[in-house]
């Protein structure tokens, strides 16, 4: 039952991931159509990450409240709504406004983590959330497949078959799955839990290190096809192949950062992606050269950005009681999403001003080693934290 859970939960998140990610992959192709300058092709890339950010806040306290089963389900069929539409605006501020309500479809993520959770035990959250995790997938078939998709039946058709995917997924989501035995519903008032939830510690931890890993994980697979077709000179489809490769790498990183953490510890997992991240950060400053230097730093930092993704939410598995998780993710996601939200916009200004993503990269490296610095002072907390569950189970 556990697992068939899981899987529903990480197919119905890569779905709506693709939904999140439709913009980015096609960024090329608006541009050339509006004519739109590098500010506007940033901001119409960034725009829907805002509200799948924030947006996790109000869906997490929703999880609590309502359940996993019902919570995916709805999200589901709310964001055909604007799926279709993006597939259908022929503007520059049609393009905006229903990209904005498209973030929807990216508050799935505070749903899953409180949902597969509560079906496994503490000693295998690590490996749970690092599986749904892989739902981030999504990011990448959007990359590979809907450039080709758009070729092959257009625009609209594309996003058709994205809402009918969508619809699919909440029936399958509503008829198969199931909230688990140890769930119940937090019945206190939404403002509260989330005040209560400010105050934690591990909230505030949480989300700055989630900012810096799942955020640059986001600014990659939403941005690069742009960064690619600027400083390459590839073709929108080629660019969304490599994109595809960027996000798989990640994703397939993300289960392993959860296991790994259950083995040797979270903390040292993200001191590994950090240090990883900082250092292929400085690599990209560079500009490698095409095609192997440039693709094997993409991948590298791929990798050591989704091991963080996974660390972070082994580390909250293993120190937020359960009843306060959805509340927690959604704070924590949201912050996630933001730190995805801001590089786009930094990149497109950088790129406007030098014709160059210098900047960019030394600003991430500068970010990734603050939270390695960070990630070494949690150690010895961390370790008191397990010391003190220990003896509470004992008891």
């Amino acid at each position: 039952m556990k697992s068939r859970n899981l899987a529903l939960a990480t197919l119905v998140f890569g779905i709506t991931f693709w939904a999140w990610n439709l913009i980015g992959p096609l960024s090329t192709s608006y541009t050339t159509l509006l004519s739109l300058s590098a500010g506007q092709q940033s901001m119409l890339v960034a725009t829907p990450v805002l509200v799948g950010s924030l947006g996790r806040i109000p869906v997490g306290v929703l999880a609590d409240r309502y359940g996993g089963r019902r919570m995916f389900t709805i999200l589901c069929f709310v964001s055909i709504i604007p799926v279709l539409m993006v597939g259908w605006a022929d503007s520059y501020g049609a393009l905006i406004f229903w990209g904005f309500f498209l973030g929807i479809a990216g508050t799935t993520f505070a749903v899953g983590v409180p949902f597969v959770n509560n079906w496994y035990e503490p000693s295998r959250r690590g490996f749970a959330t690092g599986i749904f995790g892989a739902g981030m997938g999504g990011t990448a078939l959007s990359a590979l497949l809907t450039p080709r998709l758009v070729e092959w039946f257009g625009r609209g058709t594309t996003h058709v078959l994205i809402a009918i995917a969508l619809a699919v997924a909440g029936v399958a989501m509503y008829l198969f799955s199931k909230d688990a035995p140890s769930w119940t519903p937090a019945t206190t008032p939404a403002l509260p839990r989330i005040g209560a939830a400010l105050k934690m510690k591990a909230t505030w931890q949480g989300a700055f290190l989630y900012a810096v890993a799942f955020g640059g994980f986001v600014a990659f697979s939403t941005y690069l096809p742009t960064v690619l077709h600027n400083v390459y000179a590839f073709a929108q489809s080629d660019a969304g192949l490599r994109t595809a490769g960027f996000a798989l790498a990640g994703v397939a990183a993300r289960p392993l950062g959860g296991i790994l953490s259950d083995k040797i510890g979270p903390v040292m997992v993200l001191a590994i992606a950090f240090a990883g991240t900082a250092t292929m950060a400085v690599v990209l400053s560079f500009g490698p050269p095409l095609e192997l230097a440039a693709g094997a730093s993409l991948v590298l930092t791929a990798l050591f950005l989704g091991l963080g993704t996974g660390g972070v939410f082994a580390l909250l598995a293993k120190m937020v009681e359960p009843s306060k998780v959805g509340t927690v993710t959604g704070l924590v996601g949201a912050a996630g999403g933001l730190g995805g939200y801001f590089p786009p916009l930094v990149m497109g200004l950088t790129y406007s001003h030098w014709h160059d993503y210098t900047l960019g990269y030394l600003l991430l490296a500068a970010t990734a080693s603050a939270a390695l610095v960070y990630t070494l002072t949690l150690r010895g907390k961390s370790k008191q934290h397990n010391e003190s569950q220990q003896v509470v189970a004992a008891r």
